[in-house]
């Protein structure tokens, strides 16, 4: 089979959205508000099966990641709204994972 490269531009485009809006508010708790929004609309327009459960592993366990990148001083975040992290970075990278599950399927067919 080949790849659907408009699946995989799907898959990218809340994810560029994501990270534009980092530029464009300045407040963590609206960007987490915005980025709320575009995952719900984002799954309205395409959801497959347990997807939630791949949000919610991908959030929790990037929360995990980055607070132990954060506590060894690996990473240093300007914006420390959760832990010394900004607290939308586990929300992007959680549908970061949906949207590489996507791609990868794709990808891999």
């Amino acid at each position: 089979m080949k790849c659907d490269i408009k699946k995989i531009i799907q898959g990218v485009i809340p994810i560029f959205l994501m990270i534009w809006l980092i530029q464009l508010i300045t407040n963590d708790y609206l960007i987490l508000l915005a980025y709320i929004i575009i995952i719900l609309i984002a799954l309205k327009i395409h959801y497959e099966k347990n997807e939630y459960r791949l949000l919610l592993a991908g959030i929790i366990f990037m929360f995990i990641m980055e607070y132990l990148f954060v506590s060894t001083g690996i990473e240093i975040f300007t914006s420390q709204t959760l832990i010394n992290m900004p607290i939308w970075l586990p929300v992007l990278w959680g549908y970061s994972f949906i949207a590489i599950k996507r791609i990868a399927y794709e990808l891999l067919k």
